[in-house]
């Protein structure tokens, strides 16, 4: 989810990247961080303003899900996947720590070099790596996962099962690190749980194709081919003409439910959250949202193919 925020590139965090300079190891993580450069990252909604870079690390709020993530990350790492937050540990202060990544992070107004379509395909194809190497994770005895942003259509058996990975669940630009406009990793796996690779590919579509009313798109979107756009998400992801079909109706699914997680999280009385819920227009622009994809939806279809 995402929230006005600085105007700026955002630095990136969380894992080492193949070909970076080494960051710091996890045995220095006890380090006293007064003699450390400190920097606040900008950018999200959930930890604003609690994400700090300190030194070579980033030190961020941790959940009661933080160990499964952390297991989740160590083996992404393990199996040759480098894309994603390589964990260092948790701080005696309850807060996680993870190394650096070097980066742009894109922040609202979103800057025009991430509103490419190259940028675009490029999150999906990371995506896409990511799904991969996430297939083959087993979680531990008692690992626990939010269930905010859970996929409620997964199929434990049957047809449909093979395509159950951890899912991201909250794909958007503010939590992807690009290098010259290319995606190179991702971030913030808090709300990360098991589900259809179709469902992460589709609230990402959502959220950055974008699939929204242009009239109403705030964040700094600029007018694009939206149906080209989803097309260009559905060919770098790799997704088989039978895949499209259930990426498109998971993606209608998302829009009818839209402004669930926010409405919930606003109704709770997160002051970043009622912030956000109160400058998008509130119930009445998922209400527009969802009239304006009906009346377009086979335009959508079509565009995939």
């Amino acid at each position: 989810m995402t929230l006005a925020a600085v105007a700026r590139p955002n630095p990136g965090y969380g894992a080492q990247m193949e070909g970076d300079e080494p960051g710091v190891t996890a045995g220095e993580a006890t380090r006293d961080d007064a003699r450390e450069d400190v920097a606040v990252l900008h950018g999200g909604v959930a930890n604003a303003g609690a994400v700090v870079r300190v030194g070579g690390h980033v030190v961020r709020p941790s959940n009661a899900h933080t160990g499964t993530i952390h297991d989740l990350l160590r083996h992404l790492h393990d199996s040759g996947f480098h894309g994603a937050s390589r964990p260092v540990g948790v701080d005696p202060d309850g807060r996680e720590r993870l190394v650096f990544i070097p980066g742009e992070v894109p922040v609202i107004p979103y800057p025009a070099w991430s509103q490419s379509d190259e940028s675009l395909a490029s999150v999906a194809r990371l995506l896409r790596r990511y799904h991969d190497a996430a297939s083959g994770y087993v979680p531990p005895v008692g690992a626990t996962w939010s269930d905010e942003m859970i996929d409620h259509g997964v199929p434990m058996v049957g047809d449909g099962a093979d395509q159950i990975v951890v899912c991201h669940n909250d794909v958007c630009l503010e939590n992807v690190v690009f290098r010259d406009g290319i995606a190179v990793a991702l971030l913030d796996f808090d709300f990360a749980a098991p589900g259809r690779r179709q469902f992460d590919l589709a609230n990402f579509a959502r959220m950055c194709v974008p699939i929204d009313d242009e009239t109403s798109v705030r964040f700094g979107w600029r007018p694009a081919d939206q149906g080209e756009r989803l097309r260009i998400v559905a060919d770098a992801y790799g997704l088989t003409a039978p895949e499209r079909e259930t990426f498109f109706t998971i993606l209608a699914g998302t829009i009818a439910a839209g402004g669930a997680f926010l409405r919930r999280r606003a109704a709770a009385g997160d002051p970043n959250f009622v912030a956000m819920w109160q400058s998008t227009g509130g119930e009445a622009r998922f209400d527009h949202r969802r009239q304006w994809f009906e009346q377009h939806a086979a335009r959508f279809r079509a565009a995939l193919g």
